[in-house]
């Protein structure tokens, strides 16, 4: 299970994960950034601030729950996907 963050603007998802973990994050690819979660349910954190600010952001994020599916997250279905990481994967 993956998130995916991508911008067209350089710096910008720096710019997110930085105020999301109140660090300094530097990745070496300034437009896109991916994590892989053991368990899902951790996903929903960032997804929250994700949908929480995506306003502030030019940025995309995209979930993987299963290989080779990916859903684009959106203020619409945000919280909805958040609902179902907590049914499927109850731990």
């Amino acid at each position: 299970m993956t998130i995916n963050l991508f911008s067209e603007k350089t710096g910008e998802v720096n710019r997110f994960l930085s105020n999301l973990y109140n660090i300094d994050f530097e990745i070496s690819n300034k437009k896109s950034w991916e994590k892989k979660y053991a368990n899902p349910v951790e996903m929903a954190d960032i997804i929250g601030v994700y949908i929480d600010n995506i306003d502030l952001y030019d940025l995309n994020l995209w979930v993987s729950l299963d290989k080779g599916f990916y859903i684009h997250v959106t203020d619409e279905n945000g919280n909805a996907l958040i609902k179902y990481l907590y049914e499927r994967f109850p731990y």
